[in-house]
Formats: C-alpha cells, structure tokens, sequence
C-alpha cells in the first residue's frame, strides 16, 4: 500500500504570503496523491480575539509609518538578532502550545509544516513525536523564524542558509529550494512578449495596506509617460478600487481591477511592475522575469527583500515619488535595462520549489518508516 501520510500546515493571515505559500504547498501534495493535507491559520482559529487584535496592529503599523511612526518595523529590528526580547513571539508560543497539542491529538499528523514563525510548533511537536518543518517566506533571516527543534529548514537563498549556519545550525538541516509557488508561477517563465505597436503594461498591485496613501499621486505620475498602460490591481478592497475608478474615468491609459485569479497572466503581459515587497509576490515575479519597482518599502522583512533583489540588479527602491518616476521612465525608455534585468532574475529562478520541498518531504517520512520497520 502506497504512503500517503497526513499532512498539518500551519500558517497565519499576517499578510497573504504565508498563506499563499502554505496553499502552493498543498497543491503540490494534491498533485503527488498526498491526500490527507490541513491548512490551519493557529492564531485566527485558536485565538480569533487576539488575531483581531494583532492585525489591527500590524495594519495601523502600515499606515503610521507613512508617518515617520513605524512601530513594526522598529520590533522587527529590535528582534532580528533574537526572539528573547520579542514580546509578540512569546505571546504567540504560549498561546499556540494548547491549541496545537489539541490539533495534533485530532488531525494526527506525520508531519507539521511551518508557513509563519510558530515557535510553539517546534516544542510541541518534538514533545509528541512529530516531524516538524520550517518554510521561510522571505530573502531576509530573523531570529523568530529559528528553534533548535526544527527537523528542517527550507530557505530562498544559499544566503539564508549561510546565515543560519552562522547561527550555530547544522548544515544537513537546510535546504535551498526557494520559495514555494503555486503551479501557474511555476511554469511562467515563458513569457508573453507584447507587441511592438501595443502600450506597454506597468502593473501596479494596491492590494496592501498603506497604499491608497500615495496611489493617486503615483498615477498622475506614472501618466506622464508614453505609451504605457496603467493596470491597478485592488485584490479585495473594494473601497479603493470604486474611488478609482470614478477618479480615473477619463483616462484610457488607466485600468483599474478588482480581486483577480489570474495574476500570473497579468505578470507575464506586464513591462514591470510596482508592489510592496513581500516575498511571495516578489518570488512570483521573479518566477515571471518581471522587472520589480518599490515605492517606499515598509520596514521589516519588506524592506529587507527589496534590498536583498536590489543587490541583484533585479528590483528597483525610491523613497520619493520624483525618483522613483525616474527609475521607471529610464527603464521605460532603454529596452536593454529590461533585457539585463529579466536575465538576472532567470540567475534567481527556484521555479519548482514546492515539488523541491515536498519531495524531500517525503524521501524524509519515508526513510523514517524504513527505518522504524527494521
């Protein structure tokens, strides 16, 4: 009888990465007959009124720091060098601990998977037996994402590995596989080359908090360029995508979307695109070769992805919106600043990282049932 082992991924809707890498994670199971595959967000569901209260936080962050009040980012750095001191961390493991230890006595897993840095998950789950693995969803490390009981670590770069074996891990106990996509990223490197005599698209994602504060500005911006069409994608903020469209009614060059499920179309019609910087999304357009524009990234881990692609030539920060009309105009307007680009991101290419990680995955559970059978 074939193995098919059950699967407990945990994640946490603090940003839609983690949920999206947890979900590419799942697919790859689907597609290998791995069946049995539970996607649970441990705080939302274990603790939904300190949930609210966190991503309230986090979203007032987001917007406080467009003031010079960025208490967030301030944590992040605070912390990056250890989790001791990180009061939400701590929270988090105490609290995650029960609820867990009653989702591994219900659902019975083989194995537990971590989207989001549940430091609860590495102690209860070593206390019951249970392998328990670790997906960072980001090119930068912090401390909150490190327990000595992590089984394994799969990690973007062999930056991140490197940096973890600085931290006194075992090399054995990493895996470059880069970040995991669901299977349209995945098989989107063939890009759709626009047509010389079409505008080309500038695809900018307002699908974050914060955004809406510079949005009008950016536009107005970004229409003083030629031949180039706007494409705003809103995701589920419907408030903003209906001001919008009544603002920008008159401009054709302007198109303005809603939530969509095809995203990675859009990424392969698109010249470049504009977004904040979290890791899936900048995992998915490097997947797609799509040139990356940030506009004043949010401190943290968005700050650090930036900076980590911009070392690479691949992605592009402004601070202010003169420069950043700059960046893209001079890219807008010398073809081989996109050809150099796009090249160096096929250098950055993990494209099959949740087949890569599931595999391991498996050849892993599998060695420990021969193993346990001899």
């Amino acid at each position: 009888m074939p193995f098919n082992p059950r699967i407990l991924i945990l994640t946490a809707s603090y940003g839609n990465g983690h949920i999206q890498a947890s979900k590419a994670l799942q697919q790859q199971f689907f597609r290998q007959g791995i069946e049995q595959v539970k996607i649970v967000n441990l705080m939302k569901e274990g603790h939904p009124w300190i949930y609210s209260i966190t991503s309230s936080l986090i979203s007032k962050s987001t917007k406080s720091s467009k003031l010079g009040i960025d208490y967030y980012g301030w944590s992040y750095y605070l912390t990056r060098e250890t989790k001791e001191t990180a009061l939400f961390q701590k929270s988090m493991t105490y609290l995650g601990q029960k609820k867990l230890r009653e989702l591994i006595q219900k659902e019975r897993p083989d194995v537990v998977v971590n989207t989001f840095p549940f430091g609860a998950a590495p102690i209860v789950c070593s206390s019951m037996g249970v392998k328990n693995f670790t997906v960072l969803t980001d090119y930068a490390l912090h401390a909150s994402w490190l327990h000595p009981k992590v089984d394994r670590y799969y990690v973007a770069t062999e930056d991140l590995k490197q940096q973890i074996i600085f931290k006194g891990y075992s090399k054995d106990r990493i895996v470059v596989s880069g970040i995991p996509l669901k299977q349209e990223f995945a098989t989107a490197s063939i890009r759709e080359q626009s047509q010389s005599l079409q505008k080309k698209i500038i695809l900018i994602m307002a699908t974050e908090n914060g955004v809406s504060s510079y949005l009008d500005e950016m536009l107005d911006t970004l229409l003083l360029l030629h031949d180039c069409q706007l494409v705003v994608i809103c995701g589920h903020n419907k408030k903003l995508k209906d001001r919008l469209q009544v603002e920008f009614a008159a401009y054709k060059e302007i198109t303005i979307l809603g939530f969509v499920d095809n995203v990675h179309e859009w990424m392969r019609r698109a010249e470049c695109i504009v977004t904040k910087a979290g890791g899936l999304t900048l995992t998915e357009a490097i997947a797609s070769r799509l040139p990356v524009f940030v506009y004043k990234p949010n401190g943290g881990q968005e700050k650090e992805n930036a900076l980590y692609l911009s070392r690479f030539g691949v992605a592009s920060i402004a601070n202010k919106m003169e420069d950043f009309y700059i960046h893209i105009q001079q890219f807008i307007q010398h073809p081989t600043k996109s050809r150099d680009m796009r090249a160096r991101m096929g250098a950055l290419q993990r494209n099959q990282a949740a087949a890569h990680i599931v595999n391991d995955m498996m050849m892993i559970l599998e060695h420990q049932i021969m193993s346990a059978s001899i």
